[in-house]
């Protein structure tokens, strides 16, 4: 499943998306934005400054087994305390990926999702074959992401809501005890929080 796959069908976009584009489009047309420095915004918010918040969240987690029960027990504060909240961010809820569970997120009916710690919702994630297919079919989306798991492992599926939003706790590398809170953070990627992809390994480069 490919977020870069792109077609002039908007019939999948809400109206307050159709009026966003329709936006964007008259506002380009005058002069008055550059879309190319439009892109770029989104795609720092989308990639880089969302997911290193959350990033930071699990490097903790996995560090601090104070922090983690914290986490686990009650994400909102534990994710407020670090002064990663706002909107999209007000009800959360945590769950950790190990090596018997394989938890993954969608939300099926739009496209809620925690801004605070992971930024814009990629395409795909808005997309209608990843909300139904994920639910009826979880071990095919996620071998189409490259992650696949053994037949022993259960894989859960959490549906975000307006009342409870869901980020995964990836299941900490292994040969990684040597590295500290910010190295680790390098191994956190957004995928691994929505539970599509496993954390990076520990040779491998963010």
């Amino acid at each position: 499943m490919s977020g870069h796959d792109h077609d002039h069908d908007h019939s999948h976009l809400s109206d307050t998306e159709l009026r966003v584009r329709t936006l964007e489009s008259l506002l380009t047309e005058k002069g008055y934005v550059d879309p190319d420095a439009l892109n770029a915004l989104i795609d720092t918010y989308e990639f880089k400054v969302g997911p290193r918040n959350g990033a930071k969240v699990v490097a903790r987690a996995w560090t601090e087994p104070d922090y983690k029960n914290w986490l686990l027990t009650d994400a909102t504060a534990a994710i407020a305390e670090m002064d990663f909240e706002g909107r999209q961010g007000e009800h959360m809820a945590v769950v950790e990926n190990t090596a018997e569970i394989h938890n993954v997120v969608v939300c099926t009916l739009c496209s809620c999702y925690p801004w605070p710690v992971l930024g814009l919702p990629p395409v795909w994630y808005k997309s209608s074959p990843y909300r139904s297919r994920v639910v009826i079919d979880p071990r095919g989306v996620l071998e189409e992401f490259g992650t696949e798991l053994s037949d022993d492992v259960e894989v859960r599926v959490w549906d975000s809501t307006s009342e409870m939003r869901y980020l995964v706790l990836p299941e900490r590398p292994a040969g990684t005890d040597n590295l500290n809170a910010a190295e680790l953070q390098e191994l956190v990627t957004r995928d691994s929080m929505i539970g599509v992809r496993k954390a990076l390994s520990a040779n491998t480069e963010a």
